[in-house]
Formats: structure tokens, C-alpha cells, sequence
């Protein structure tokens, strides 16, 4: 398991935390497969990361759209700065998925899931998703925009 939903923080909206904790159920199945094709590669375990990258790909995709129609329906404040990120992480795995398919080099995906991904998402849910949550749930932004 790469990530615990169970260490994920928290935010105002529930609707977000259950997206989040979908998602890290995705990543820790596409890890257990990457690790599955590092020790016996095959086109079948191929196949199979195939289907989760995608899988975690449209959700992510799905997952940002459902924050982006919320924040722009209740006139977030930081909606560019926070969608910015949003596309800049799609723009990291839709890269990274051509390149799987291109090479089926596992290496760049590990690296991307140990090293940036864990990080990025905890800083990404304590920072941004709290901040709009809190604006969702209260109409305050504690940006004093």
C-alpha cells in the first residue's frame, strides 16, 4: 500500500473527502500492479496497469472537474490558482501515462508515485481543498479576497 486512507486530513465537505479517499484507493491498486510488472513483466500485467492508469486518470479528471464546477458556482475567490493546479497534475500523469504506453518502462511511474505524488497530495488537500471547502461550507475566504 502506498498511501492510507485512513492518514488522509479532512475537509469541510464530505463530498470531497470521499473523492479523495476513492482516488487514493485507485493509486495504491495501480502501485500493487506497477510492483506486479517490476517482478514478472508481461503484456497481461501490462494490460492491467494499462486499465488502472486510465481508470485513475478519468477519475482524477472527474475528481478536479467536481471541485472546479463547485468553486466556480459559489464564486471562489482563488478558483485560477487553484484549477491551475488542478491542470498541472493532470498535465504530470497524462505525460506519464504516454510515456508508460510508449515504453513500459515502470521506473518513471514509481518514481512519480513514491516520491511526488504522496507529498503533493497531503500538501495539496491540507492547502487548497481546505481553503475551498471552508469557502464552500462558510462563503468566507480566509484569503480576505
Amino acid at each position: 500500500m502506498l498511501l492510507d486512507t485512513d492518514a488522509l486530513p479532512s475537509v469541510d465537505m464530505s463530498f470531497m473527502n470521499e473523492v479523495h479517499k476513492e482516488e487514493v484507493h485507485i493509486i495504491n491498486h495501480l502501485f500493487t500492479a506497477l510492483l506486479a510488472y517490476e517482478n514478472a513483466p508481461s503484456l497481461d500485467n501490462a494490460l492491467v496497469i494499462d486499465a488502472l492508469f486510465e481508470k485513475w486518470y478519468k477519475h482524477t479528471v472527474s475528481h478536479f472537474e467536481g471541485e472546479e464546477v463547485k468553486m466556480r458556482e459559489s464564486g471562489f475567490p482563488p478558483y485560477a490558482m487553484h484549477k491551475g493546479e488542478h491542470d498541472r497534475v493532470l498535465g504530470e500523469i497524462r505525460d506519464l501515462l504516454e510515456k508508460w504506453k510508449e515504453s513500459r518502462e515502470p521506473k518513471p511511474l514509481k518514481i512519480y508515485m513514491i516520491e511526488v505524488l504522496p507529498s503533493w497530495l497531503l500538501n495539496h488537500i491540507q492547502t487548497m481543498d481546505t481553503v475551498t471547502a471552508r469557502f464552500l461550507k462558510t462563503g468566507i475566504s480566509p484569503c480576505n479576497i
